[in-house]
């Protein structure tokens, strides 16, 4: 009988070693064939913007064909649960917001279709967005001019907003000023400024990197900015409090990162967050991304991972005490 179990622990121990082997090799060998992002929004918006950036390094630091795919919809869950059902192999990973990660769960009624906590592998932070308060050029000039139009106006102005998260920091802008406006919800950033040109919303908050280039050319313009990090492309731009006396919404964030199909392995995982971290160690990098109005950020797979359980923890909380209703 001893023989016999000492035999199945040296089969298990053996199954164990080539199993762990051949997830070596696969690490040391990736990727060997097309790498695919999956962008949950519309081309032209911060998280296609960055992920394009990245996408053409890691092709060109390893030889092989990295493409972006944009899957729009559903506040990005029809391209997270595409994510979360691909297999765990490195060749699908998931360009996630906030909005995926944290708010989705946060403020879902119902349930969704896909687990932020079980479905994914996190990878890295790769950027953080810093939202703007912004009007046509024909707009109001100031925070105050726009508050007071709107007060003139209940009820009869319109402000665009796409993900989650520019929808909640919008509400919290109107209700700290006072003024009764109507969300006009879009599925992405590039929608949102569309709106904005032609003249469906009267003011939006967004990621300032898709209305950058109409902000320079002077057809949009930039009232505030609805936290208080540096904006190197915009440095004339306020912060809330600076601008209109107002608190700036400093806790809400708004950032993106990469994540993989739960069950990814480690070394795959590790290995795409060196590259990030490898291609952020270039200034011209950072100087591209800055220009398009996106600051880098990257962390450790576990400095992620905790950093988003912890961003959902606390929303879900915030959430739930604010009675906020959004559309």
């Amino acid at each position: 009988m001893k023989i016999i179990f000492r035999c199945i622990a040296l089969l298990i121990a053996l199954t164990s070693g080539i199993a762990a082997a051949q997830t070596d090799a696969a690490a040391r060998n990736y990727p060997s064939r097309t790498v695919r992002i999956i962008v949950p929004f519309p081309a032209g918006g911060p998280t296609d913007i960055v992920s394009r950036v990245i996408a053409q390094r890691l092709a060109e630091s390893w030889g092989q064909p990295v493409v972006i795919e944009n899957r729009p919809g559903a506040d990005t869950a029809i391209g997270a649960q595409l994510v979360a059902k691909a297999p765990p192999d490195g060749y699908m990973l998931l360009a996630a917001m906030d909005t995926t990660l944290v708010m989705n769960p946060a403020t879902a009624s119902a349930p969704l279709t896909y687990d932020p906590f079980k479905d994914f592998a996190a990878i890295t932070l790769i950027a953080n967005n810093t939202s703007l308060l912004t009007v046509r050029a024909d707009g109001p000039r100031t925070v105050q001019e726009l508050i007071a139009k709107a007060k003139a106006n209940p009820g009869k102005l319109n402000y665009g907003a796409g993900v989650i998260t520019t929808r909640l920091a919008g509400y919290l802008f109107n209700r700290m000023a006072g003024i009764e406006v109507v969300l006009v919800p879009y599925k992405g950033s590039a929608d949102v400024v569309q709106g904005l040109l032609t003249g469906s919303v009267d003011y939006i908050v967004d990621g300032m990197a898709a209305s950058l280039p109409l902000i320079q050319s002077g057809k949009l313009r930039a009232l505030a900015k609805l936290n208080s990090r540096p904006t190197p492309a915009l440095p004339e731009v306020k912060p809330l409090s600076v601008a209109a006396d107002m608190p700036s919404l400093e806790d809400i964030s708004t950032w993106i990162g990469l994540v993989a199909p739960a069950g990814t392995p480690a070394a795959i995982v590790d290995k795409l967050q060196r590259e990030v971290v490898k291609m952020y160690a270039d200034p011209a990098m950072i100087a591209r991304l800055q220009k398009a109005g996106i600051t880098a950020a990257s962390s450790t797979p576990a400095e992620f991972d905790a950093f988003f359980r912890k961003e959902a923890e606390r929303w879900a909380k915030v959430f739930k005490e604010s009675g906020i209703k959004l559309q």
